[in-house]
């Protein structure tokens, strides 16, 4: 029995600087905001902290077509006038607009996730946090509700080369449809989400009559919720459904998507859960000493963003958080009482106990499909790192070097963190 889990923490500065406009709800700031939390409560000396690799194209080509990445790599603000058409094949805009370095954005989150599982799979560390990743949308050929790359696909592909089987849940009040709909013809991954669905809340996917098709049939889960679910409601259905799933499918690895929008009072959300009650998940999660990933995912009011992964993080950690917020950069935010946690409001559950348990039995009905792990049959792994020829003299030598010198600069403390402010105005 191991006594300690080794946890890797990836966390890349830039990747809070960029800006979606104005008026868009996504704030990659409040990832600055959750990482100084974190060095604030002191978790990262419990941890290894990495700087992701920036994933290559050719990389982010095993799952998005080869001409979206292209045009993801080329296209700037400045330049998007030019390309009307390609815009709206990409679903590229409004939702998920164009902004100064949002290839390289891209490049941060998904390699983040890609590194998280290659250290996973090389048994390096039991469990790794990418919170810039998680973004659950984004599909083979488009862009979707501020998703451009899809990190956990990407993920799930670098587990399934060591996996026979690997398990994705998805507690973000959106439905997980970009990583479903990837592998909805495959038993190899089981898909797991709950979320809110109806009156044409985004992405309308997620009914819990879509369990997958062909070799994958029964192998999608949706758990459909409607506004107002409270910490009791969902942490039981969450726990009764998670426990018969890893029961009955016996997974060799686990992504975990901790979308924080399905907190109480999120700008876009509609649950009311505390972060107590998000948080119980990871712990529940946790407790299956299986090989995981977590990463982000939405998450609108950024202030309870950053408390939700860093008492995530701790709860990762097993290590309690004083809900006295210590002194960081970002300390403002957290006024006027300064606490970390937050709880429920008063917004009506409704989600009555007939219709939780219907949707239960509908699951457990899907899940008696299955009944045993299904056989796989593994095939040759591939290669770990598809990396094309480049001509080293024009490479930054940042971006040029290897996995196995990237892992050697473990950064601990404050080392390369000191210019990560954004003291950009970020419109809220």
């Amino acid at each position: 029995m191991k006594t300690k889990d080794r946890i890797a923490y990836f966390y890349d500065g830039d990747v809070g600087n960029v800006y979606f406009g104005p008026n868009h709800p996504m704030k990659p700031h409040r990832l600055c905001m959750t990482h100084h939390l974190v060095l604030s409560y002191g978790l990262h000396q419990k941890m290894e902290i990495y700087r992701p690799h920036k994933a290559y194209p050719v990389e982010l080509a095993q799952f998005h077509s080869t001409d979206y990445v292209e045009f993801l790599h080329r296209i700037t603000p400045d330049k998007q006038h030019l390309f009307p058409n390609e815009l709206k094949k990409y679903n590229v805009g409004e939702d998920s607009p164009i902004f100064d370095n949002l290839f390289e954005f891209c490049q941060i989150y998904a390699g983040g996730t890609i590194d998280a599982a290659r250290r996973l799979n090389n048994g390096l560390c039991d469990i790794a946090i990418n919170w810039a990743g998680g973004l659950h949308h984004a599909k083979k050929c488009q862009a979707s509700g501020f998703c451009y790359i899809n990190d956990l696909v990407l993920g799930i592909l670098e587990l399934l080369k060591y996996h026979a089987r690997v398990l994705y849940i998805d507690i973000d009040v959106h439905h997980g449809d970009g990583v479903e709909e990837a592998f909805y013809f495959t038993d190899r991954v089981m898909t797991v989400s709950f979320h809110k669905y109806g009156d044409m809340f985004f992405p309308g996917t997620g009914d819990v009559k879509e369990t997958g098709e062909r070799e994958g049939k029964y192998y999608a889960i949706n758990v459909p919720l409607k506004d107002g679910i409270d910490d009791n409601s969902f942490t039981r259905l969450f726990k009764t459904i998670i426990a018969k799933v890893v029961e009955i499918y016996s997974p060799g690895a686990i992504v975990l998507q901790c979308g924080a929008d399905s907190l109480a009072r999120d700008r876009l959300g509609c649950f009311n859960l505390s972060i107590d009650g998000h948080s119980e998940c990871v712990k529940f999660v946790k407790k299956f000493n299986l090989p995981l990933l977590v990463t982000g995912g939405g998450g609108y009011t950024k202030e309870n963003v950053a408390r939700c992964w860093t008492v995530e993080t701790g709860v990762l950690l097993d290590t309690e958080l004083s809900n006295e917020i210590p002194d960081n950069d970002y300390i403002k935010y957290f006024g006027p009482d300064y606490s970390l946690k937050i709880q429920s409001s008063n917004l009506e559950n409704l989600n009555s106990k007939s219709y939780i348990s219907a949707i239960k039995s509908q699951v457990f009905e899907n899940l008696r499909c299955i009944q045993h792990a299904p056989s796989v049959q593994m095939h040759e792994v591939p290669p770990d790192f598809y990396i094309p020829d480049f001509d080293e003299a024009e490479q930054n030598p940042d971006e040029r070097m290897d996995q196995h010198a990237q892992d050697k600069q473990i950064q601990r403390d404050d080392e390369y963190y000191d210019g990560d402010n954004d003291n950009m105005d970020d419109g809220t």
